[in-house]
This record gives structure tokens, sequence and C-alpha cells, in this order.
């Protein structure tokens, strides 16, 4: 019948291990079957492996430990610098030029509203009432258009600026579901811009 490794892989059943091994080896009837090297050996080996996973342990708790102090100080130092620089910003004689030089302005972003696309999200809340928030970027707002069942075209909802817009018209039919299709293109200097929204159909339930 075959057998398993006798030696344990895990280090805290190795190390069990390998005391039960050396006071065996030390002592009657095992030691008459080792040399008084043998016995040397199996002792340095042991000292060196509780010092090895001593230190090995004692690394690890010091790591988490660091890593834990680490972790506070860059949430603190990180609050600390966006309290300071909204003070800063919010002082009456603030420059961007100042912001710069104290490293607190963020870069600009560059958007090419030519190739951009709106990002609708609507959500139905009854009645005839949907909720539709958008991304704005670097536009002035967006164009909103929408379809209802039946349609033939499309219909100019507003130029809303600020997301979330709220479509509130009452359904078509009173009591019965309705579905409406929205899309968006975005808005620069009064003038639409980019590409229309990916159709986002939404069931409005009475």
């Amino acid at each position: 019948m075959s057998k398993t490794d006798f030696l344990p892989a895990a280090d805290a059943e190795l190390l069990a291990w390998h005391d039960n091994f050396m006071a065996s080896a030390l002592s009657s009837p095992a030691d008459a079957y080792l040399t008084d090297e043998d016995k040397a050996l199996i002792v340095s080996d042991n000292a060196e492996l509780h010092a090895k996973y001593a230190n090995a342990n004692h690394a690890a708790a010091a790591h988490k430990q660091a890593t834990s102090e680490k972790k506070d100080a860059h949430e603190r130092v990180v609050g600390n610098s966006r309290a300071i620089a909204r003070r800063v910003k919010a002082h009456a004689g603030y420059q961007t030029g100042i912001g710069s030089l104290l490293g607190i302005e963020g870069p600009d972003v560059n958007v090419d509203l030519t190739h951009a696309k709106p990002t609708l999200t609507c959500v139905d809340q009854t009645a005839g009432v949907v909720e539709i928030s958008f991304n704005k970027m670097k536009s002035d707002g967006i164009c909103l258009y929408c379809q209802r069942e039946g349609d033939t075209d499309w219909i100019v909802l507003g130029h809303p600026t600020t997301s979330p817009f709220i479509d509130n018209r009452p359904l078509l039919q009173a009591g019965k579901p309705e579905l409406r299709r929205y899309t968006a293109i975005y808005m620069l200097k009064n003038q639409e811009i980019g590409l229309y929204s990916d159709e986002v159909v939404v069931t409005c339930s009475p």
C-alpha cells in the first residue's frame, strides 16, 4: 500500500513534526539508529527552523502593521490636502496661477465632443414620469429626444444643462403602459455636436 509523504508541507505542521523528530531522535530507543553527526545536524536544523520561522512571522506582522499605518497616513494626508485646497480656492484673492503653483489645479480634460456621445440612464417613476440622467462632459448640455409608441418622428423634449431631466408628460392613455424611446446629443454654443447616444427604451407603467 502506498503512503503519503511523511513530511508536512505547511510551516506550522513541519515545525511541530521536526520538534517531535528531534525529541525522539535524541532519546531511546531511536537514538541507537543515529550517529552523533546525525543528532547534531537534527539539533542544528531545529534551531535554524525555529529562528527563521520566528523572523518570518515577525517580518509579516511588521509588514502588516506598516501597510496599515501607510494606508492611514495616505487617507489622512489626502483629506488634509483637499481641505486646505478648498480653503485656498475659497480665498477672495485666489487666482488659478496660485493654484497651479501649489499643484491644486487639476489638468484640463481634453474631450473631442465631435466624436463623443452622451450616456443616458432612464428610470420609470410610474404614471408617465421618467427620470433621465446623463453625463455632460465638457458640453453645455444635451438636446434630448423622445419617440413614444405610435410616433413616426422624434420630438425634442428640451435642452437640459443639468442632470437629471424629468419627463413628466402624462400617459397617452391613462392606465395603459406606454413605450418610450430616448436619445440625446451634446450641445455646445447652442449647436448640436458629436454623436447621438444609444437609444434607451423605457416601459412607462401606469
